[in-house]
């Protein structure tokens, strides 16, 4: 899999949008580009569209209202003012902006959907889309707001007052009126939209898809983490390796169970430590034993989940869609949000996963109980000092606030509309606290890190099991060594939390093992 920092060049058509080369725009700026045949398939739909309005044909979005006023005719000569309009009245959403990444993922969804040529709009509006991610304008975009049926429209009508020269941007690293961002980056904003472009531009999954996507993104190399760190605390806790063999797990036959017991073994090998360790007990508690089994339910998870994101990445999720070949202009329901609520709904589920049993081993390295001969909260002189105590505090905090956000905001409707857009998705809600949920699994980890490092020091000076670590062990222990010494004494801890985090969070600690799968 190519690494998407790696990708410096990404070619829109409709059909070969990758999660890769999303995160390589969205994240780390790649150009982009418009194919020829895209170009020429918009043209085509832009064609049908206009012959419709000018005979005045009954379609919806083009010669009549929205949602409820569907039955409204509106006459040809209005049509341009009907979908500007539509941007202006729509653009109600709330709260902190979304992340620029995120904005810039929408807007290459938005690009991308279009592509395809069934939607109606002119070239142009890709164009222009194509224009602001190479330059660098995005659009101040509210995170709430967003049904997640009929489209993000909340969330997309905000990024299309940009192109109107309206509403709010950040470019160069300021925020300001969206249409001195586009004069500033040199790009001519609309005087209006044309018949049927409030909708081609509002009428899509592209901010629940956008915001999901880099999340879920983040959750595959937050599963790679918590093998690597898994491992550390297996060393830590002696941990018996009878449990990750081959044989056990391919009876079972799940593939991310037997994916991740590989891992644990390739992690392992060489590891002085636990070599000198098995037989100690016939079994561990399930937080080290079913490691595969759980870690490998999440890989599981989160490959069904990128199934259906790279469906959504390539999807036409706009209404209604002409077909230039027999002149059809079909009303449908694409825009629905259904099928990315319920994955992003099991992506914040996965993730929490991965928090709550990393906490549990935590609690397992700090309980002299449960620790297999560490002293309690990892201190050399308990009682004037608490040592790593309040570590496991906050990462039962964090894996708790997990629990409460993982209900399923999909199972959720509210009707809109006066009842005609009936049952709504949540979709956009579901992605959103995925990606708090994951933020929260990230911290835990981070905490599981320091603690297993900790507690490796603490082992290796009892000497009973000797001090060799394996050596992607070791290469991870001394990366985090290298910013966080061992804690002698109580002393202030969240700088070192905050550099472990910050460790977690770049990838870093995951090039020390690339071959980690």
């Amino acid at each position: 899999m190519e690494h998407p920092k790696d990708i410096k060049r990404v070619v829109l058509d409709g059909r070969s949008l990758t999660l890769e080369a999303l995160v390589a725009v969205a994240q780390f700026g790649a150009a982009v580009e418009l194919a020829p045949e895209a170009r020429e398939a918009m043209a085509r739909s832009r064609a049908l569209a206009e012959k419709i309005a000018v005979e005045k044909r009954v379609a919806y979005g083009i010669t009549t209202g929205f949602g409820d006023f569907a039955t409204v005719a509106v006459p040809d000569e209005w049509s341009s003012q009907l979908s500007t309009n539509l941007i202006l009245s729509h653009c109600t959403g709330t709260g902190e902006p979304y992340a620029t990444e995120q904005v810039r993922g929408m807007m290459l969804l938005r690009a991308n959907a279009l592509c395809v040529g069934i939607s109606g709009v002119r070239p142009l509006l890709v164009e222009m889309l194509i224009d602001m991610l190479n330059k660098g304008v995005t659009p101040v975009i509210p995170q709430k707001g967003s049904l997640g049926a009929s489209g993000d429209l909340a969330p997309l009508s905000h990024m299309g007052l940009v192109l109107l020269g309206l509403g709010e941007a950040l470019y160069e690293g300021r925020r300001m009126p969206g249409g001195e961002a586009m004069a500033l980056a040199g790009i001519p904003a609309l005087d209006t939209l044309v018949s049927k472009e409030g909708l081609g531009i509002t009428n899509g999954t592209c901010a629940m898809t956008s915001v999901g996507a880099l999340h879920l993104y983040d959750a595959m190399q937050a599963a790679r983490l918590a093998d690597l760190i898994s491992s550390l605390t297996l060393t830590a806790l002696t941990g018996q390796l009878n449990a990750f063999q081959e044989r056990m797990h391919t009876a079972r036959g799940h593939k991310g169970q037997i994916q991740v017991a590989e891992n644990l073994r390739r992690l392992t090998d060489g590891c002085e430590i636990l070599e000198r360790s098995q037989g100690d007990r016939v079994q561990d508690a399930y937080a080290l034993r079913c490691i595969p089994q759980v870690h490998g339910a999440v890989r599981d998870a989160l490959e069904f989940i990128k199934s259906k994101v790279d469906i959504e990445l390539n999807a036409v999720t706009d209404n209604p869609l002409l077909f230039p070949e027999d002149e059809a202009v079909i009303s449908g329901g694409n825009f629905h949000g259904e099928p990315m609520a319920l994955p992003f709904d099991f992506l914040g589920i996965a993730c929490s996963e991965l928090a709550s049993i990393s906490e549990r081993r935590i609690e397992r390295m700090v309980n002299a109980a449960l620790s297999n001969g560490l002293t309690r909260f990892l201190t050399t002189e308990g009682g004037v000092n608490s040592g790593f105590m309040i570590v496991q505090y906050t990462a039962a905090s964090m894996a708790s606030e997990n629990k409460v956000l993982a209900h399923p905001a999909c199972v959720d409707s509210i009707p809109s509309s006066a009842n005609q857009e009936d049952f709504v998705s949540m979709g956009t809600t579901a992605a959103r606290k995925a990606g708090t949920i994951l933020e929260n699994t990230r911290s835990v980890l981070a905490y599981e890190l320091l603690t297993a490092c900790q507690a490796i020091d603490i082992r290796r000076r009892s000497g009973e099991h000797g001090q060799g670590l394996s050596p992607a062990g070791e290469a991870v222990f001394r990366r985090v060594r290298e910013q966080v010494a061992f804690m002698e004494k109580d002393r202030e801890l969240w700088p070192d939390i905050q550099a472990v985090e910050a460790m977690v969070r770049s990838g870093e600690l995951l090039e020390l093992v690339p071959w980690l799968s």
